[in-house]
């Protein structure tokens, strides 16, 4: 007996139901190794961004230093007002307030143990980083995580040495400009030795950025995945309606005219090699011999 018309249905039905089954499960598979992937991802490229801006604050300490603290210095302006152009700190962080226009969520802190300004002091956190670099000398960089009461920060810290051009202003009180005394007194600020981790140049983020950011490149993948399971489905449907279901649904209303008496009806078309095609030759065959049974009773 050949398939009725609400057979094939419940064919196709049930194949459509083992195909979102089996794209389902992949679909959820892909999306968790991808959230890993995109928030890792997200993550490194946050990092990199901070580790940039702190490599530019760096420098700009270091250009200050070597070529605009000499100058300003000297001047007639720096010897009664403190001038705070002439400290690379002070460079440093007023160029991180420009760069903040286009990186909001990023901060800087210059913090030290024993700073000139008290702004600068390092809060627990922070000190224990600074001992960090004190015990582990030879490591330039740590990245890592802490919660905060606004959620997780990414950071990234490099220690923060007293060069000899620091050591004027940090030494000893006698030895520095006395425009900075009046500035900032003489109660702290100094004892700095020569090539001392003094203190720590901290970048951070909140993480709600990396998160946005693969929340993001998530989204879009799971709406281009689910576009393409979709018309994948579809296409396989279209396919298993013209190749099996409409063939098949052909044989079996001719089957159904037949088994009513109806045996005066021309073959059915055989296209192709397949199955199907096999299928409908075998019906035609059928069809024949009972053309022919009937023709010997009739006789």
């Amino acid at each position: 007996m050949f398939p009725s018309e609400e057979t094939l249905v419940k064919l196709l039905t049930k194949f459509n139901l083992v195909l979102i089954v089996v794209f389902g499960l992949g679909l959820y598979l892909i999306a968790y190794n991808a959230w890993n992937f995109l928030m890792e991802d997200a993550r490194q490229q946050v990092l990199r961004e901070a580790q940039l801006m702190s490599a530019s604050a760096s420098a700009t300490k270091d250009y200050t230093d070597q070529q605009v603290s000499p100058i300003l210095e000297t001047t007639a302006q720096h010897n009664s007002d403190f001038l705070p152009q002439t400290i690379p700190f002070y460079a440093a962080n007023t160029t991180f307030k420009f760069l903040r226009n286009s990186h909001p969520d990023y901060t800087l802190r210059e913090a030290a143990l024993n700073p000139t300004n008290l702004d600068d002091r390092a809060t627990e956190w922070e000190a224990d980083l600074i001992n960090y670099f004190r015990d582990h000398p030879s490591d330039t960089e740590r990245v890592g995580r802490r919660n905060t009461p606004v959620g997780p920060v990414l950071y990234v810290a490099n220690p923060i040495v007293a060069a000899a051009g620091c050591l004027p202003c940090h030494s000893q009180p006698t030895a520095a400009p006395r425009s900075m005394i009046h500035h900032y007194g003489r109660d702290h600020g100094f004892g700095w030795t020569a090539n001392q981790i003094v203190g720590a140049q901290i970048v951070s983020v909140p993480m709600s950025v990396p998160i946005a950011m693969a929340t993001k490149g998530f989204r879009i993948l799971l709406i281009s995945l689910g576009a393409i399971f979709l018309l994948t489905i579809i296409l396989i449907d279209l396919a298993m309606y013209f190749i099996v279901i409409r063939p098949l649904r052909r044989v079996s209303k001719n089957a159904d005219v037949i088994s009513k008496g109806e045996i005066d009806m021309p073959p059915l078309e055989i296209n192709g090699k397949d199955e199907i095609a096999e299928v409908t030759a075998s019906f035609n065959r059928m069809h024949t011999s009972l053309i022919k049974a009937f023709e010997m009773l009739n006789s």
